[in-house]
């Protein structure tokens, strides 16, 4: 047993072959080739996972311009300077119950001793994209 199920094996993979895809490119080519695969990525989903990825594009283009969008394990991810801010991980992709909007180390939502970094989405509405935008402009204020 090797310990990774074939979905993180896939996962890898795809980390793989992001890091081929752009190896050598720089600026605008980078963000470019960036760009198209996230948005290949939110393209290839269905259902509620296809809503909360294009919730979250909209989002971050409207809150956090300076998040640059690309894929990071096949995940719709957005970044500053190349480091991960805030990510959405799909249902689909380990064949869980809810996908998940999660934010990285260097997002500022640090709150006392303990705060969340990762949300279940099973559903979008108004109230899920007023505190998603809230979380967004926090995690790069």
């Amino acid at each position: 047993m090797s310990g990774f199920s074939d979905e993180e094996r896939a996962a890898m993979k795809q980390r793989a072959e992001e890091l081929r895809t752009t190896k050598g490119l720089k600026g605008a080519a980078k963000i470019a080739k960036d760009l198209e695969a996230c948005a290949a990525a939110i393209d290839a989903l269905d259902g509620v996972d296809k809503e909360v990825a294009v919730l979250l594009h909209r989002i971050v283009s409207e809150e956090a311009p300076r998040l640059t969008p690309k894929t990071w394990y096949g995940f719709p991810t957005y970044a500053a300077d190349g480091t991960n801010i805030v990510f959405y991980q799909p249902a689909s992709k380990f064949k869980t119950r809810y996908g998940t909007v999660n934010f990285d180390e260097h997002a500022n939502l640090d709150d006392g001793p303990m705060w969340p970094v990762s949300f279940a989405v099973v559903e979008v509405d108004d109230a899920v994209e007023q505190r998603l935008r809230e979380l967004v402009r926090r995690a790069v204020g």
